[in-house]
């Protein structure tokens, strides 16, 4: 029984840089920092900066909606205010707002044309919605800008993974390792592309990379999991299981790879809890299909638990 690789959505990375009130006196090594405008438009009092601060105060304090509506009240004061944009793409991106966000980051690339991360979050934008050559082109962008953006590569290389290109999203994802070393998603993303050239060694030596980064890392010990049970080392391939769920007990692969693995153990009545956390799961988040595969192997075991 062969285990079956399912694939989450791919999400790409963006800046968490939240610039405000700090780039009034900017260094010259922060290249996420773009010039303010000299005119400071004001309205009720409060200026553009006024309101732009506002909502960085809005954000840090959850209030996703207020830091919206004031960073468009402090675009709407100052259209060069590049910054305003850039937050607001960034809140509407932790709304799951697409377009919007993709709109946001384009402005602040028209106000800043040599703002980094405004093109590289625009171009993680523009993946997310599959338009994977207009990405290209402004991530390509973002690193003429700032070659040492690590989310930029990273983002890159989950479009070059998209087209199929497994060698060059590796040397993209490589460099974002090395400029952005303590995030676990490149060296992830370096062990899946391994995992469709059929390198299991180093696939697995990427997801361990990655799970030492982040050790709770639900989809990389998962994949983990499932090296181990193709080269039919059950009990190594049952704790990486036991590890995807405690991870995150919601994360319904884990059950299912370690039903597979209870199968083949002939431990059927483990096999029948497992598949069914594995069933409803799948249901609940609404992957039918999936769920359809569970409730399958669900009937085998019990049968066979009989």
């Amino acid at each position: 029984m062969r285990l079956s690789l399912y694939k989450y959505r791919i999400a790409s990375l963006v800046s968490l840089i939240l610039v405000g009130s700090s780039i009034l006196s900017p260094t010259p090594s922060s290249p996420s920092s773009p010039p303010l405008p000299s005119k400071l438009a004001q309205s009720n009092g409060k200026t553009a900066i006024g309101w732009l601060n506002q909502g960085l105060q809005a954000i840090q304090a959850g209030k996703v909606q207020d830091a919206i509506a004031a960073f468009k009240q402090a675009a709407k004061l100052d259209s060069t205010l590049a910054p305003a944009y850039y937050n607001l793409g960034l809140a509407y991106r932790q709304t799951g707002q697409l377009q919007p966000s993709a709109d946001a980051f384009y402005r602040a690339t028209q106000a800043d044309p040599k703002f980094a991360p405004a093109f590289a979050n625009l171009g993680g934008a523009l993946l997310e919605g599959n338009n994977l050559q207009l990405a290209n082109d402004y991530l390509q962008r973002s690193l003429e800008l700032d070659p040492k953006l690590g989310f930029a590569h990273y983002n890159l290389g989950l479009v070059r993974e998209q087209q199929g290109d497994c060698e060059k999203a590796i040397a993209s994802f490589k460099k974002a390792i090395e400029y952005s070393k303590n995030a676990p998603e490149p060296p992830y993303h370096i062990g899946m592309c391994y995992l469709q050239q059929g390198k299991l060694d180093r696939a697995r030596d990427a997801f361990n990379q990655a799970v030492k980064i982040n050790p709770k890392y639900p989809e990389a010990y998962y994949n983990l999991g499932s090296i181990w049970f193709q080269q039919s080392k059950l009990q190594e391939g049952l704790e990486a299981f036991r590890k995807s769920a405690e991870a995150n007990s919601n994360y319904p692969n884990a059950y299912y790879g370690a039903g597979l693995v209870f199968m083949q153990l002939k431990q059927y009545g483990d096999a029948v809890q497992v598949f069914k956390f594995a069933r409803d799961l799948y249901n609940a988040q609404g992957n039918p299909q999936w769920a359809k595969n569970a409730e399958k192997l669900l009937q085998q075991a019990q049968k066979l638990n009989q």
